[in-house]
C-alpha cells in the first residue's frame, strides 16, 4: 500500500541540476525542501510533486547545483516544547 502526502509548498520555484558527483539535485529556491536523485526523471517528479504540479516553476540548469539544506525549516521555527502543566 502506498501512502499519499499532499504537496507542502504550492508553486514554489525549484532548481534542478547535477552536483559535482553527477547526482541529480532538486531544491526549492529558499532551501525549504530538496533532495538527491539518481536520475533527472526522479528529480523532476519530486519537484513537480512538492511544488503542486507547476512545471513552469521548475528551472533546470546546466551548471553545478549542490544540495544545501542549511536554510531554516518550518520545524526549526516551532517552539521546542510546550509549557508543562501539573495536574493534581
Amino acid at each position: 500500500m502506498t501512502s499519499f502526502e499532499p504537496p507542502l509548498y504550492g508553486s514554489a520555484l525549484v532548481l534542478i541540476g547535477q552536483n559535482s558527483r553527477g547526482e541529480w539535485v532538486a531544491q526549492e529556491q529558499s532551501g525549504l525542501f530538496g533532495g538527491l536523485f539518481k536520475t533527472r526523471h526522479a528529480a523532476l517528479r519530486y519537484a513537480l510533486f512538492e511544488n503542486g504540479h507547476h512545471p513552469d516553476s521548475i528551472v533546470e540548469t546546466a551548471g553545478l547545483v549542490e544540495l544545501d539544506m542549511s536554510a531554516p525549516s518550518f520545524a526549526a521555527m516551532q517552539p521546542l516544547a510546550l509549557p508543562q502543566r501539573r495536574v493534581a
